[in-house]
């Protein structure tokens, strides 16, 4: 019974960590709380014993359900700093949205494996991107518009969804290469989140997980505990994330930060080879 208090005041703490974290990189770097969630939420299930096949499915959908939550939030206080390109954010969110729906139906379909070996290539890519990007790299000039919005919003609401990410990764790349300036790109893709999570968050609600593998309290895919864990410490870390992206120049930690997350990737890419 000592064990199993100590076990569950460990496992508060350690989910308040994280949000703790992924609040203040969602609103600082514009990467989506995520990236640090997904992996986070993998290794704290696997460590109480709840690796099934479909653990990935219940990290994937868990944190995509806090995205929610942060992503509003995040709007809320860069609207009040001006930042947000509203006009942006109604003409790419309905094909994000789409996008995410199709995410949701294909990682329903895929075991953890798969999954770990999909976020590990792509994490690895975005990481490589925060290693390598300069400030002066562009595509054109101003955003993509007709069938080739339609195609990347899509895909950007798809790629995020697989990963259990916001709009931020891929949302915040895609802006600046297309003359966004940094700070209302990440401002804007924080919008994105809500895209992003609310149409997939609906959809995982209804995944079959088998219950001897889940870990308690899960509701289709999204585990409760973690999910308001998480939400509380990125209610109050997301606003601070968006004073610090504001006030400082987040270059470096955005160096340091794609390094760590390559490495994470290339150990989730590690341990799906091994299974």
């Amino acid at each position: 019974m000592h064990y199993d208090i100590l076990l569950f005041v460990k496992l508060i703490s350690v989910l308040a960590a994280v949000g703790c974290v992924s609040g203040v990189l969602a609103g600082l770097l514009g990467v989506g709380g995520g990236v640090v969630l997904v992996p986070a939420f993998f290794y704290i299930f696997q460590n109480l014993g709840y690796d099934g096949p479909d653990l990935m499915q219940v990290c994937l959908a868990t944190s995509l359900a806090t995205i929610i939550v942060t992503s509003i939030r995040s709007v809320m206080a860069h609207n009040r700093k001006g930042a947000v390109e509203w006009e942006i954010l109604k003409k790419w969110a309905p094909g994000i949205s789409v996008g995410a729906i199709f995410g949701m139906l294909t990682v329903s379909s895929l075991q953890t494996v798969y999954l770990q070996m999909i976020f590990g290539v792509l994490a690895s890519l975005i990481g490589l991107y925060m290693l390598a990007s300069k400030a002066t790299w562009q595509i054109a000039p101003e955003m993509p518009t007709g069938i080739k919005q339609r195609a990347i919003s899509a895909t950007v609401g798809f790629l995020s969804v697989l990963m259990g990410i916001g709009g931020g990764s891929f949302g915040v790349p895609l802006m600046t290469l297309h003359g966004v300036v940094i700070h209302r790109a990440v401002a804007t893709a924080a919008g994105f989140g809500l895209a992003i999570g609310v149409p997939s968050a609906i959809g995982f609600l209804f995944t079959n997980i088998d219950a001897a593998t889940r870990p308690p309290l899960t509701i289709g895919a999204i585990n409760l505990p973690a999910f308001f864990i998480v939400i509380c410490m990125t209610l109050l870390t997301a606003p601070l994330g968006v004073k610090l992206a504001h006030a400082t120049n987040p270059r470096p930690l955005k160096r340091i930060f794609g390094l760590f997350l390559t490495c994470v990737a290339i150990n989730m890419l590690v341990e799906a080879a091994s299974i």
